[in-house]
């Protein structure tokens, strides 16, 4: 039975996930004194680096399928701030920690979220996967 999705490129796929991760700090720490960037960019692009991590990881998945892991991974990660147990709070003071699990629980976030991962989505339908078909086609004449 042939695959309803052809399997994703790893290396492209880490290297997307890199990419996103290294300009969302960037855009911290170059733009960071813009609200709208502060406030709203950095948590776009964190959904739209989470979205290429599970592509990377599910790479036989539809686009549909990934995305819906990553945006519920995100909304999980912000709905979990509501909780302030003195161990969890404990842990997110660790920077690394901090980074992923976050602070506080702010609806925008989700709005944020949204947007990164069908960034990624649209990204993955409208560049990559024309690109990839059009090489195979190539390949085959």
């Amino acid at each position: 039975m042939p695959d309803l999705f052809p399997a994703r490129n790893r290396i492209l796929y880490g290297l997307l996930t890199i990419i996103t991760l290294i300009t969302g700090y960037l855009s911290r720490r170059l733009f960071g004194d813009y609200a709208f960037i502060k406030l709203y960019v950095g948590d776009a692009l964190w959904a739209l680096m989470v979205f290429f991590g599970f592509a990377f990881l599910f790479r036989k998945r539809s686009t549909l399928v990934v995305a819906a892991i990553a945006l519920g991974f995100a909304v999980s990660i912000e709905i979990s701030q509501l909780y302030h147990a003195p161990w969890i709070d404990d842990l997110r003071k660790m920077p690394l920690i901090g980074l992923v699990l976050g602070f506080q629980f702010v609806w925008s976030d989700l709005i944020c979220y949204s947007m990164g991962v069908a960034f990624g989505a649209l990204a993955e339908i409208c560049f990559i996967q024309p690109f990839k078909e059009s090489r195979t086609a190539a390949k085959k004449q």
